[in-house]
């Protein structure tokens, strides 16, 4: 619904559309066998320096650089969580999947699968992984989908 005296849209929220997001590798073949094999992606447009991959739905591009950056970290409920890293907020049920099958895949952890911030508003299962450019990718899940956005600490 439009305002017809400012123009402002109110409609309702349209159905979201998958994000894009794109990031640095320094060894793309490497690159490809971790998100395909790891995590299960598929690869999309794919050249030497850039390969789209399917996400979980989401579009993310990998782009050869010569050297990646440094990446600092801040003290998150006692973990070294890196400033910069992306990932998906999962239902509790897959992510509790993912982890078994990171698991059972031998993946090494950054930071392990754990429940942060427990008893209190935004209680979070948490796992990070470090893909082999030294990208950190995290894996959340909220057993209440209400604390994602929930602002009380």
């Amino acid at each position: 619904m439009v305002c017809r005296s400012c123009g402002i849209d109110y409609s309702p929220p349209k159905k979201l559309r998958p994000f894009h997001l794109a990031f640095p590798v320094d060894d793309m073949e490497k690159t490809i066998e971790f998100y395909c094999e790891v995590f299960g992606c598929t690869k999309g447009r794919s050249k030497e320096e850039s390969c789209v991959f399917n996400f979980f739905g989401h579009q993310i591009v990998a782009h050869k650089v010569d050297s990646m950056p440094n990446y600092e970290t801040n003290d998150v409920d006692g973990k070294p969580v890196p400033a910069m890293h992306f990932g998906l907020v999962l239902s509790w049920n897959d992510w509790h999947q993912l982890k078994a099958k990171l698991e059972s895949n031998d993946v090494e952890f950054y930071i392990p699968p754990y429940t942060r911030y427990k008893g209190k508003p935004g209680e979070q299962a948490t796992m990070f992984v470090v893909d082999p450019s030294g990208n950190h990718l995290e894996f959340k899940s909220f057993r209440d989908d209400g604390g994602i956005f929930d602002s009380k600490w």
